[in-house]
């Protein structure tokens, strides 16, 4: 094998227009052309997955760390490189019913694979300590949101604020954020006119302009009870009634409440610096056991978050970091505007400048949006299905530009065998046909998910305690604060318990100087429901020409359900000790044993509270 150059991914050879065989003139890439962004397209048999292994397998080995969205499972078959290219390497990775219908055992089918890959590798000048060398430089990680079958990977246990981002970056991962999370419970919202986004961008963009982190379960119950009155120029119970908000909570309280919901919120936090700035990694984000909304919600928050870094690098003309997606599918279409489909268009217009290279790669041409794709600089076209597919694919190059004709192209394309490729640079004017290289990595297909935890075993990162904190409450409160919002305790809620209608709701200031007589601690974040007593008695004696106006105030607290007036404690309380909001977010509400939603529970109290004074 020739030396690869610097700075340059070693794809494969150039073939001959004429006669279809392979010359001696290897195909290198300056990965810098990367920045300007790519498309690998082919049909399913095309060759399209082994480039892209083989392209990623070079970044690598050039030092360039790389974030892989696999919705397939197949590009976990980076980590299978084994530089003894012996039988039992193979053995535990070969398809068990492809040796039965040999007629052979699956020891001997993992040696003839074995002599298959050695023999194919030896064909490109690849010897063994290039694979140990690959081994040895890159940290290979893949992550399983929403399941422990590899790292688990915390999306949205904490929604913490990002940090040095500019208003625009943040105002961006917001939209990510709520657009994914509504189409996680079938809500399609459009940022400009739904409520829903717009009330839910609100509370986000507020608590993270302020540096403070959320959790779903924060901002549950702030969507009930906002700490804003206005959305525009708008009430916000105009904009948004109470009865809505709750129906909205609802539906995301069912995210919280499904068992399977433990996992998206357990396991490494989702760090795009971790995963970009600290050398050659792999982190491969396999979705494939995900549901098609589950899908979309992981991709956008993923991207949504690598803008965010993006725009925090300094610029460089060299390739910095490469993402890649193995099937674009569904992500970046022709009409619709899925959740996915900003962040794409936001790095393949402005990573350039950072130094940030996005791969898409697809087997459905006719679905992607190729005027989206105008940026892409370099195009590696493999055979296509249909002549419908071809044409697509060709409007979409010409949008990219380059100077080839498109006759031209469509006759190399349509003269594509097996693993080869047309290799298309808008800042060339000659288009050039190769064929890739042997992959260094063992290619079986998609892993399963036993497979992945095979791999994975003893790394999977112990998972952070999950913030679970809340929202706001109604009198008294108890407790230390933490820095980090702790798990809820059976007796507590992150959502306010329903209240009586007709019962007004206030919460005591922190300040208030009567505070430590009812059991509370101005620095808790555990709200305790009680009732808050005013009595106006009159003592109206005319023959003894006696008359006199006595105001008694009293806190009762906890409440059970048969209130003892016995039991309040007299203070004198103003309008300053009780607020209509709760002066923090990061509060949680300790559920009362009373029925405080009962109406008769609060006029039994009146006519208690009566008869003892």
């Amino acid at each position: 094998m020739t030396d690869v150059p610097a700075g340059h991914l070693y794809l494969g050879g150039v073939i001959d227009p004429d006669s279809g065989d392979r010359t001696d003139h290897p195909i290198h890439l300056e990965a810098s052309d990367l920045t300007t962004h790519g498309v690998i397209v082919g049909m399913t048999g095309s060759g399209k997955t082994g480039l892209s292994v083989i392209m990623l397998e070079e970044a690598l080995l050039q030092g360039i760390p790389t974030i892989i969205i696999d919705p397939k499972g197949d590009m976990g078959n980076l980590l299978l490189t084994f530089p003894e290219l012996d039988a039992a390497s193979f053995e535990p990775w070969v398809n068990a019913a492809d040796a039965e219908r040999d007629g052979i055992s699956v020891t001997e089918h993992a040696a003839k694979t074995a002599q298959v890959w050695k023999a194919g590798l030896e064909s490109w000048g690849i010897a063994p300590d290039r694979l140990a060398r690959l081994r040895e430089t890159a940290d290979f990680t893949i992550y399983t949101p929403g399941s422990s079958s590899g790292v688990p990977l915390d999306i949205i246990g904490d929604l913490n604020a990002p940090t040095d981002a500019s208003e625009e970056a943040l105002a961006d991962e917001v939209e990510g954020l709520v657009s994914s999370l509504l189409g996680l419970v079938e809500i399609d919202a459009d940022p400009l006119s739904s409520r829903e986004h717009i009330l839910l961008s609100n509370l986000v963009h507020r608590a993270w302009s302020e540096g403070k982190d959320l959790d779903l379960a924060t901002l549950l119950g702030q969507v009930q009870n906002p700490p804003i009155r206005k959305l525009g120029v708008l009430d916000l119970d105009s904009f948004f009634p109470a009865k809505d908000r709750t129906a909205l909570v609802m539906k995301l309280n069912g995210l919280l409440a499904s068992p399977s919901f433990a996992a998206w919120t357990e396991g490494a936090p989702l760090d795009i610096d971790a995963m970009l700035n600290h050398g050659p990694r792999a982190s491969i984000i396999s979705i494939a056991h995900l549901s098609e909304t589950e899908r979309q919600f992981v991709v956008t928050l993923v991207l949504s978050k690598i803008v965010t870094w993006m725009r925090a690098q300094s610029g460089t003309p060299e390739l910095r970091a490469l993402i890649y997606m193995d099937e674009v599918f569904g992500y970046v279409p022709p009409s619709a505007m899925p959740p996915s489909k900003k962040p794409i268009l936001t790095i393949l217009k402005q990573a350039r400048a950072f130094g940030v290279g996005l791969v898409l790669a697809t087997q459905n041409p006719v679905d992607v949006d190729y005027k989206a794709l105008s940026n892409a600089g370099t195009w590696m076209v493999g055979r296509l299905q249909t002549e419908r597919d071809k044409d697509r694919l060709l409007d979409g190059m010409a949008s990219a530009g380059g100077g080839s004709d498109k006759g031209t192209l469509s006759d190399i394309i349509s003269g594509l065998d097996k693993r080869q490729f047309l290799l298309h640079q808008t800042r060339s004017d000659t288009p050039t046909v190769f064929g890739t290289r042997w992959a260094m990595s063992y290619l079986p297909g998609p892993l399963t998910r036993n497979q992945i935890s095979s791999l994975m075993e003893g790394r999977a990162e112990s998972p952070p305690a999950t913030a679970q904190g809340a929202a706001a409450a109604p009198v008294s409160t108890a407790a230390a604060p933490e820095p980090q919002a702790a798990p809820l305790a059976d007796d507590e809620s992150a959502l306010a318990p329903d209240v009586a209608d007709g019962t007004s709701v206030y919460y005591v200031d922190p300040a208030a100087p009567w505070l430590a007589d009812v059991q509370g601690d101005p620095d808790g974040r555990r709200l305790v429901a009680g009732v808050a007593a005013r009595v106006r008695m009159l003592f109206d004696e005319t023959k003894a020409d006696l008359r006199h106006e006595v105001e008694y105030e009293a806190i009762i607290t906890p409440i059970e359900d048969n209130i003892d007036a016995d039991h309040a404690v007299e203070v004198d309380f103003d309008d300053r000790d009780l607020r209509r909001d709760p002066l923090n977010d990061d509060v949680v509400y300790v559920l009362p044993d009373a029925k405080i939603k009962n109406k008769t529970l609060f006029s039994k109290a009146k006519t208690q509270l009566k008869d003892a004074l």
